[in-house]
């Protein structure tokens, strides 16, 4: 593949507005008792994820708005080339780029951040960059990085996502990092925190004035401040009742977007009787995949029929498809020496977002003779039962970058299986589509890579390692005078963008 560059042309970016900026503050309630962390390469939980997003950009970003990996853009690197095998990258960065405390960006900037988000010791995102060899400083502009390998998804690594997010050389400042975005955090405490714009940001002056956060991690109070008038914008409930609800309050604006938590069944096939592939696909007519998803609720789970979550780079729908077929599932079940049905068992948690729906799950099968034992336990339990071997089918649900790899490697590849040392989430012990996956992770051509993802999708579900199920996707509530400024159809850090175009009209 021969090497290809990506352009930001400067007539595309925004102008400078030259009217007066009214003041306005946004009121943001975010799911939680306070903030986790103030360090971007730490940002792990949802309260974090979004505030470090909107005071720190990457070299790449993903557009505001969006959370597709395919459109990727330059951000602080005006433009990048990617050699011809995947292994290369080099970074041209803009010029007139400030911190928040008006020191310029430079490469040793970017080459600093770029080995703490790969230092184990001062990221919680270390292991994303196993394959990063070298972080060479060309000159104070341009940043070349090398890799081991090829990367599925490597532009990801630059983004404005997890370790992409770039921050200064230079000392700490107030307990935090940092960094170039359109807010810069002034304050946090207890269950709030401030964020104030940043005036010198490159791409213009923010609109907003301020955001000033605060931590509730009651649904109903969160619900009842942004009733009363004391809130602009809040994470919400992803319920199909309180989405309706939501969406029935004057001036209101219900964002349901992606990416969302992929359900999925996984079915071990090493545990009889489900290590006969006629019983598991037995189970697999047995299930009514929409049906599951309109109990949930169709404005926030999104039915999908392969194993890579909707939205995922690599992601297809030419998969096998099994329609629901009780009388199928029971003719399988008896071809398979099982005339008078089988019994199987799944640890369950009983937290609501699982439990209702197992029980769905559980009736469904019970037509095809198929009955489920279930073990409801608390979900601390949940997760340390099923690392040990001891559920037959496992519900679970999981976000991750979005590109086919991330997936398909924690839950369909054998080395991810329970029992290894090197074990993630492949409860199903599927060991099918193992070439493909490890051929399409250092494949550097894209039409042969995507090829690669797509056989490993329909091998996987031919041979019955899982029942994929729906995507719930994210609920945020807002007033309908706060114009985000772009169209949200995606947001991977868990929260709308707010950009230096957001405002409060």
């Amino acid at each position: 593949m021969t090497s290809r560059t990506w352009l930001a042309l400067a007539a595309t970016l925004p102008l400078l507005a030259t009217a007066p900026v009214a003041a306005q503050a946004l009121r943001v309630g975010m799911i939680a008792d306070t903030m986790g962390t103030t360090d971007p390469h730490r940002a792990t939980a949802s309260q974090d994820k979004a505030p470090m997003s909107w005071a720190h950009d990457g070299l790449l970003r993903f557009p505001p708005g969006s959370a597709d990996p395919a459109a990727i853009e330059p951000d602080l690197a005006e433009r990048f080339e990617r050699s011809a095998d995947g292994r290369t990258f080099t970074f041209h960065l803009r010029a007139n780029v400030r911190f928040h405390d008006g020191s310029p960006l430079e490469a040793e900037d970017v080459a600093f951040s770029l080995r703490r988000a790969a230092h184990a010791a001062r990221s919680s995102f270390a292991g994303d960059y196993a394959a990063m060899t070298a972080v060479e400083v060309v000159d104070s502009r341009t940043v070349r990085v090398t890799l081991r390998e090829a990367v599925a998804g490597a532009q990801g690594l630059f983004a404005n996502y997890h370790g992409g997010l770039i921050v200064s050389r230079r000392a700490d400042a107030a307990g935090y990092q940092q960094g170039t975005g359109p807010f810069r955090l002034a304050s946090h405490g207890g269950a709030q925190a401030r964020m104030v714009a940043f005036d010198d940001h490159w791409r213009g002056r923010p609109a907003l004035r301020a955001i000033d956060i605060r931590f509730i991690n009651s649904d109903a109070t969160r619900e009842l401040a942004f009733t009363a008038g004391e809130l602009d914008l809040i994470s919400g409930r992803r319920e199909q009742r309180w989405v309706e609800r939501m969406k029935a309050q004057p001036n209101t604006v219900v964002d349901v977007f992606s990416p969302g938590e992929f359900r999925t069944l996984l079915i071990n096939t090493r545990s009889p009787p489900l290590n006969d592939p006629r019983v598991r696909r037995a189970l697999q007519h047995a299930l009514d995949v929409p049906g599951i998803a309109r109990f949930v609720g169709l404005d926030v789970a999104t039915p999908w029929p392969s194993p890579v979550p909707p939205g995922y780079l690599g992601a297809t729908q030419d998969v096998p498809r099994f329609a629901p077929d009780p009388a199928r599932a029971r003719a399988l079940l008896a071809e398979a020496g099982h005339r008078d049905g089988i019994t199987i068992r799944a640890v369950v948690s009983s937290i609501n977002s699982q439990l209702p729906i197992m029980e769905v799950v559980q009736a469904q099968l019970r037509r095809a003779n198929i009955r489920l034992d279930m073990d409801v336990v608390e979900h601390p339990t949940y997760h340390a039962r099923i690392r040990e071997n001891l559920s037959q089918l496992t519900f679970y649900g999981a976000a991750r970058y979005p590109v086919a790899d991330s997936y398909l490697s924690q839950f369909y590849h054998s080395r991810s299986a329970p029992g290894l040392p090197t074990m993630s989430l492949n409860f199903a012990h599927c060991a099918a589509a193992d070439e493909e996956i490890d051929a399409a992770r250092a494949e550097p051509d894209e039409a042969r890579q995507m090829t690669l993802w797509a056989t490993a999708q329909r091998k996987i579900l031919d041979a019955g390692c899982s029942v994929p199920l729906f995507d719930l996707k994210q609920v945020w509530v807002r007033r309908a005078n706060v114009n985000l400024g772009y169209t949200l159809t995606g947001a991977l850090n868990l929260g709308p963008a707010v950009t230096f175009q957001t405002r409060v009209e």
